[in-house]
This record gives C-alpha cells, sequence and structure tokens, in this order.
C-alpha cells in the first residue's frame, strides 16, 4: 500500500469507464483504504463500475448517477455523499469529453457541451467542496497537455483544459483561508476510451513525441492524483503534477530512441 487513507472518504467524477482514469484513481484509492463514491452520467456503465469495485480494498463504495453540468444534480450528490459518509476529504473532478473537431466547425451547442462538461462541472464541484470540506481536505483537478500546448482539430477541449489549470490556481488562493488544498494533474496521452480513436489514427506519431517513448496506462495517472491527496503533498497546492512520459520534454525527443537504434 503506497499511501495510507483509512478513514478517508474521497469522492471521483468521470468515474464509470472501466478503461478510463477515473476508475483507476477510484480503484487505487480503495486499495489505499479509503471510502470512494464515483460519479457519472451513465446509470449502466456506472452500476457496472461500482460492481468491479467492491472486488478492491476493504472501503466503502458507492455510484451516484448526476450530470456535472448542472448545479442542482451536482448539489444533490454532494448531499448524498455527506448523508451516506458524513464527511468528503478529497475530490477529483476528473469528468471530460474530448470531441475532435476545427474549432470554427463546430456547432455553438457542441461548444457549450465540451465547457459546461471540463469547466463549468470544476466550478460547480469547487463550490460544493467549500461547503462540504469544513475541517479542510483537498481538490484534485483535471487538466491535460493540451492545457500547456494546444492541438488542432481539439482545440475546445484543449482551451477547456487551459480554464481548468488558471481556475485551479485561483482556487487554491481562495480555499486556502478554508484548510483546503487544490492542485491539478495534466495527463499526457493516456491509453483511456475516450483518446483510443486518437490513439489508433494517430499511434506512431504520438509515441514518437514522449521521451519514454510509450502511451500511458491510468494506473500512472492515479499514482500521482494519490500522492497529491496524501499528507506527502501537504505544502502543495496552486501547482499540477504532469503525467506525460516526457511528451515534448525537448523539440526532438525521437532522437535518442533513433541514436540508439543505430548503434
Amino acid at each position: 500500500m503506497p499511501f495510507d487513507f483509512s478513514n478517508k472518504t474521497v469522492g471521483i467524477t468521470g468515474a464509470a469507464s472501466t478503461k478510463g482514469i477515473g476508475f483507476a484513481i477510484a480503484k487505487m484509492f480503495l486499495e489505499c483504504g479509503a471510502d470512494v463514491f464515483i460519479c457519472d452520467l451513465r446509470k449502466d456503465a456506472l452500476d457496472a463500475a461500482e460492481i468491479e469495485l467492491k472486488k478492491y480494498g476493504d472501503g466503502r463504495i458507492k455510484a451516484y448517477e448526476v450530470d456535472v453540468s448542472d448545479p442542482s444534480s451536482v448539489s444533490a450528490m454532494f448531499e448524498c455523499a455527506k448523508q451516506d459518509f458524513s464527511y468528503i476529504d478529497v475530490f477529483i473532478s476528473n469528468a471530460g469529453i474530448y470531441p475532435q473537431s476545427l474549432i470554427c466547425d463546430m456547432s455553438v451547442e457542441q461548444w457549450d457541451a465540451v465547457m459546461n462538461i471540463n469547466l463549468k462541472s470544476v466550478f460547480l464541484c469547487a463550490k460544493e467542496c467549500r461547503e462540504a470540506m469544513t475541517h479542510g481536505g483537498v481538490l484534485i483537478n483535471a487538466a491535460s497537455f493540451a492545457a500547456l500546448i494546444g492541438s488542432a482539430g481539439s482545440g475546445a477541449y484543449a482551451a477547456s483544459k487551459a480554464a481548468v489549470y488558471n481556475l485551479t490556481k485561483t482556487l487554491a488562493a481562495e480555499l486556502a483561508p478554508c484548510g483546503i488544498r487544490v492542485n491539478g494533474y495534466i495527463p499526457g496521452v493516456i491509453e483511456t476510451g475516450m483518446t483510443r480513436n486518437v490513439i489508433d489514427a494517430k499511434g506512431t506519431e504520438m509515441t514518437d513525441a514522449i521521451a519514454l517513448h510509450r502511451l500511458g496506462r491510468p494506473e500512472d495517472v492515479a499514482h500521482a492524483v494519490c500522492f497529491l491527496a496524501s499528507e506527502n503533498a501537504s505544502y502543495m497546492t496552486g501547482t499540477f503534477v504532469e503525467i506525460s512520459g516526457g511528451k515534448l520534454c525537448v523539440q526532438n525527443p525521437d532522437f535518442a530512441w533513433k541514436q540508439a537504434a543505430s548503434v
């Protein structure tokens, strides 16, 4: 057990996909002794994820159907969590969508959906966390490598995550007097259901841009999130951990691999 979250309650949005980052985070917190609640809009997938997560750890697991872009739905979720667990110690805003489209080809409805799910949800959950974490806690938000460097063809996603990056830093300052630390994580190219189509189309191109020359796994992200939530990170707030395998850490991350292959 790398971390001990016994007697802690952890909430995660966007955790219904068993191949996704949210599910991996929930699984790891359970294995570290926490009680966990997961949230998603897709009830069938959510029920299946809850059943699967019951296999891990001794903590309790609850699943709540929620629309993270709707204030009343988010508020109801937090009320259920407070009734079921009494206190929320850690909350991870992980929900997101990743549509592929040129910005000017998107409909207003598509744009709004990206901003509502990826950005507005972080705002809504932060408001609820301030009210729920009366004795302090940890709020962790999902950004993306796209928050640092945008990508043509997924510009709306990049814009939403860049806003999450900025919002997280402001929240860290504003919630510090409440005893709430606010940090974020920046995944690179992680193999999930959400990224599957893009990876299938551009797999080699993507790995060539990564110093470690491999795609990331959801578990790679989960380890970093658990660290941010732990006491080991007690003096960290307003910052981000990048989990990208060294993506674009230099202009030519494929250079050393080509040199090694030629020896």
